[in-house]
């Protein structure tokens, strides 16, 4: 697989929005990346990532802003635990409700040890995050068929909310997954190093001209 400083971007098939992603994967993955979406309200989200060698989730820290509103979650896992670290600054929660959505609930999570099982960490609505679990459990390059229950830390976005997660990845080929999610599931296509190409109902993967 191409080991390159990649620049993807995405552009999103759900709402308007887009995500841009600096990646390098020599050794695990580095990463850094911006999405912006208007749905539920215009959001700004930066976030940086990292994996071991192996492409287990050792590091995620998030940012999202808005009009008049600031979210941050840090999540670190060292010696088999995580360390989750959440502030907010404004109130979106006045946002949301004042524009006639759910509250948003506070960033974070309130027990860290609730996601002992997690290898993977997941931010929704970016499809840079399914390539981890792909890569770390070999997926890409797996008999079809070949199926693994994972458990992940889930961050929301823009809420920051952290929850523990299920999720399915299926192989069905060196270029689709599909992935199960609760009661939702959609069969994902991804280029030769499992980054992701289109995602049903969320992503398209951008190209140069």
């Amino acid at each position: 697989m191409s080991t390159t400083p990649k620049s993807l971007l995405w552009t999103r098939t759900d709402t308007a929005g887009a995500e841009h992603a600096l990646v390098d994967d020599d050794h695990g993955l580095t990463a850094r990346g911006t999405l912006l979406a208007v749905d539920p309200i215009p959001y700004t989200c930066r976030y940086q990532v990292a994996t071991d060698s192996n492409w287990g989730s050792v590091r995620l820290e998030v940012e999202v802003e808005g009009a008049g509103w600031r979210r941050n979650v840090r999540l670190e896992r060292a010696t088999q635990r995580w360390r989750v670290t959440a502030a907010e600054q404004g109130d979106l929660e006045a946002v949301l409700t004042g524009g006639g959505h759910p509250p948003a609930g506070l960033p974070g999570v309130e027990d860290p040890d609730r996601l002992a099982e997690a290898f993977d960490v997941d931010l929704s609505g970016s499809p840079l995050f399914n390539t981890l679990p792909l890569r770390r459990l070999g997926l890409t390059t797996a008999p079809v068929d070949t199926r693994h229950r994972i458990s992940v830390a889930w961050v929301l976005v823009p809420s920051l909310t952290v929850l523990p997660a299920e999720q399915v990845y299926t192989g069905l080929g060196p270029s689709r997954f599909r992935y199960v999610n609760g009661g939702f599931s959609a069969e994902v296509e991804v280029d030769p190093d499992g980054y992701v190409l289109r995602y049903p109902g969320l992503v398209q993967r951008a190209t140069t001209r």
